[in-house]
C-alpha cells in the first residue's frame, strides 16, 4: 500500500514557479494494479518519481508498508557507459538481490543477445525498455512503478511481458502509466486521475477512464 499525505511538488526555473501538484492525498491499495491517468504534462511521471523516492516533495510525505520499485521506463535510471549486464548487477546490489541470479534472468528475458554486454549508450529506446522491464520484474517489489513501456518489442515479446507482469500482480501491486487504454484495460483493475494538480482514485477502472476522457475533451475545448 502507498499513501500520499499532502504531497506537493513545485519546480523553480529562474523566476518561473511551476506547481506540478499541491496537497495530493490518496491511498493506493496493496495487490492492486492502478492506472495513473492524466493529460500530457499533468505530472504523472513526476509523481511516480516522488513515490520512488528519486524526487523529494516540497512538502507532505509518501508512506508505504512495503518496498517500491524505481519507475520502469525511466531511462536515466541506467548508467550510460556501463553495459546491460553491469547495470543489472549494480541494481541487484542496490536492492540486496543475488547478482548472478538477476543477471541470468534479465539476459534470458530481455532477449538482447550479445548487446547485453555492450554499453547502454549504444541501445535503442526499445532495448532500454526491455532491459529495464526485465530488471524490475526480476526483483521482488510490493509495488511496481511502470511508466509507459508499451513499445518493449514485437507482439510476441509484449505478450511475454504482459504475462510476466500479470504473474507478479498475483502477489504485488502496481501504478501503471500508459497512453494506450487497451493496454491499461489489460494490465489494471483500478484507476487514479491526475488533473490540474489534484488526484482522484477510482476502484472502477472504467470510471477512471471515463473521467480522464472528459478531462481531455474539456482541455481541447479550453484550448480553442
Amino acid at each position: 500500500m502507498i499513501v500520499l499525505e499532502n504531497v506537493t511538488k513545485i519546480f523553480y526555473s529562474r523566476h518561473v514557479k511551476n506547481v506540478v501538484f499541491r496537497d495530493l492525498n490518496a491511498v493506493f491499495p496493496s495487490r492492486t494494479s492502478v492506472a495513473l491517468l492524466g493529460r500530457n504534462g499533468a505530472g504523472k511521471s513526476t509523481l511516480l518519481q516522488v513515490m520512488a523516492g528519486s524526487l523529494i516533495p516540497n512538502s507532505g510525505r509518501v508512506l508505504s508498508d512495503g518496498n517500491i520499485s524505481f519507475p520502469i521506463g525511466l531511462a536515466n535510471s541506467l548508467h550510460q557507459h556501463m553495459s546491460g549486464s553491469q547495470n543489472t548487477k549494480f541494481i541487484a546490489r542496490i536492492y540486496g538481490a543475488d547478482t548472478n541470479q538477476l543477471k541470468h534472468f534479465v539476459e534470458d528475458f530481455a532477449e538482447l543477445g550479445e548487446k547485453f554486454y555492450l554499453p547502454i549508450r549504444t541501445y535503442s529506446s526499445g532495448m532500454r525498455a526491455r532491459l529495464m522491464f526485465g530488471i524490475n520484474m526480476g526483483l521482488k517489489f510490493d509495488t511496481y512503478l511502470v511508466d509507459e513501456v508499451s513499445a518493449v518489442g514485437d507482439a510476441q515479446f509484449r505478450e511475454k511481458s504482459e504475462a510476466l507482469f500479470n504473474e507478479r500482480m498475483q502477489e504485488s501491486g502496481a501504478i501503471f502509466i500508459s497512453h494506450s487504454m487497451a493496454l491499461v484495460r489489460r494490465m489494471c483493475t483500478a484507476g487514479a486521475v491526475l488533473e490540474r494538480g489534484r488526484i482522484t482514485y477510482y476502484d472502477d477502472l472504467e470510471e477512471a477512464i471515463d473521467a480522464h476522457h472528459r478531462n481531455v475533451q474539456a482541455g481541447d475545448i479550453d484550448d480553442d
